[in-house]
């Protein structure tokens, strides 16, 4: 019998690779690098050395990496400390222009594949900080054509402890303001159109799941719409806490070993950069020990997952059926829903929204818990607060987009039913209340619950109303518009 084991998982290097000796590099496409621990063996053709391949053996944890927009980030970061370090005089010019090219290079995307870490790691993501600054300089030597060192050069006036918080507020800016702003944006305007289309139909509300007072599909799908405009206006807000960074602070947030101005020239080449109102933290020991405008962040984003879970349920109810269901609404048929049951469809967009709002809010404990890990001056929590606020952001963006685009965009309403369910209300009789009183009405409601009559039948025995006056006061249209029946 076979049994699963760790070497069945697909990491990205082989989990139990042992350490090289300088004779087995040799005859295996191995080279030896050398740092402040003693040698080690790297791929021969990675642009990363010593200490990232050390970060690689030491955590096989998972198959999580930082993404793109992360490591992107990372090498704004480090351009844009070059070309202060360039502008204050530290760095000579064609030095600093070599390391400003290779890390416009690693932003594009186009080296990700030197980026190997896990994101359990060191909590300050040393090993991350280290990995770029071994890439760009590899990079740079090249370019260049005499050694670029990586930390006496691309790390320059930096530590880890500034440069991967600095990194976590750049990436998580990016992809808010590029992705998820936008897909929000274009779910509120999906929203609108499909009020405009369809938002004239009444139908029966329900409170509790049970039969309640009417409204429209506008009424309904307008609550959506305000969720929907109220998230964007708190993920907006939320950026410009992502605005202040730490970087500058180095190691504790006194600044050691950084020029004084570093942190200001940085930080304007990095607005530039990325055209994102950047600015120094107001206090660096904060910026660095602690991570609350991330927390803040992700609990606005898991605020747009609770909106789209409550968008996605009463989708699926909407949906139910078709025939023992509400059948209020027909989604699109986009898959076979069953293996077995021929003809069955399911509504699957709704419920892979869902699942993303679940995941989402799993992500948000984890950064909660994170967050609170600043140990005296440095979190030791940065690359999972990072990493989970980086996939939420991504889940959200697209789940936004989907349920825009297959769901809303396409239902089908199903008037006859909806008609049919209104007909049949007997809580219409709240209508009749400020004319007959509530315990008669109630009494009438019962009664035509129970004999499976109209309420106007039943109101027209046993009221003085008449047929006319109770077509009024029981028109579900006018019921949509509030106030008091007359």
């Amino acid at each position: 019998m076979q049994v699963c084991s760790f070497t069945d998982v697909p990491f990205p290097v082989p989990w139990n690779r042992l350490p090289l000796t300088a004779g087995q590099a040799m005859t295996t496409a191995y080279r030896m690098e050398k740092d402040s621990l003693g040698e080690v063996a790297v791929p021969a053709t990675a642009l990363y050395g010593a200490q990232t391949q050390r970060a690689v053996d030491n955590f096989r944890i998972s198959s999580y990496r930082f993404p793109s927009v992360f490591i992107g980030a990372l090498a704004q970061l480090k351009q844009a400390s070059a070309l202060a370090n360039r502008d204050l005089g530290l760095l000579a010019p064609a030095k600093a222009q070599a390391i400003a090219e290779a890390a416009t290079a690693v932003a594009t995307g186009e080296y990700d594949s030197d980026f190997p870490l896990d994101i359990f790691q060191t909590g300050s993501g040393t090993s991350t900080n280290m990995n770029a600054n071994e890439v760009i300089a590899a990079l740079a030597s090249r370019s260049l054509g005499q050694a670029v060192h990586p930390n006496d050069d691309v790390n320059m006036c930096q530590s880890s402890n500034d440069v991967i918080p600095s990194a976590m507020h750049v990436s998580t800016a990016c992809a808010v303001n590029r992705d998820l702003v936008p897909a929000l944006t274009r779910l509120e305007t999906a929203l609108v159109q499909k009020i405009q289309e369809c938002g004239h139909v009444t139908k029966t509300g329900r409170t509790h799941l049970m039969d309640a007072m009417p409204v429209t599909l506008g009424q309904e799908m307008g609550g959506w719409k305000s969720q929907v405009a109220a998230d964007l206006e708190r993920v907006r807000s939320g950026l410009a806490g992502l605005m202040a960074l730490p970087l500058g602070g180095t190691a504790v947030g006194t600044g050691i070993n950084a020029h004084p101005e570093f942190s200001r020239s940085a930080i304007q080449h990095l607005a530039a950069i990325t055209q994102l109102p950047f600015g120094p933290a107001s206090d660096f020991f904060s910026g660095i020990s602690a991570q609350d405008a991330m927390v803040d962040m992700s609990g606005r984003l898991r605020t747009v997952a609770v909106t789209l879970m409550k968008i996605g349920n009463d989708l699926r109810w909407m949906n139910s059926g078709p025939l023992a269901g509400l059948g209020e609404i027909s989604l699109p048929a986009l898959q076979p829903g069953s293996s077995i049951m021929p003809g069955k469809i399911n509504p699957v967009i709704p419920e892979a929204i869902t699942m993303v709002s679940a995941q989402v809010m799993g992500n948000d404990v984890t950064v909660g818990i994170a967050g609170q890990s600043g140990v005296f001056q440095l979190n030791v929590m940065l690359p999972v607060i990072a990493h989970n606020l980086l996939e939420s952001t991504e889940l959200l963006s697209r789940a936004c987009d989907l349920l825009g685009a297959k769901a809303i965009a396409g239902f089908v309403v199903n008037e006859d039913r909806i008609n049919e369910s209104l007909a049949r209300n007997p809580i219409l009789v709240t209508a009749l209340n400020p004319v007959i009183g509530y315990e008669l009405g109630a009494s009438i409601a019962k009664q035509a619950y129970a004999e499976k009559r109209s309420l106007k039948e039943v109101a027209l025995e046993r009221t003085d109303l008449t047929a006319a006056e109770l077509d009024k006061l029981l028109d579900p249209s006018l019921l949509t518009q509030g106030g008091i029946s007359s």
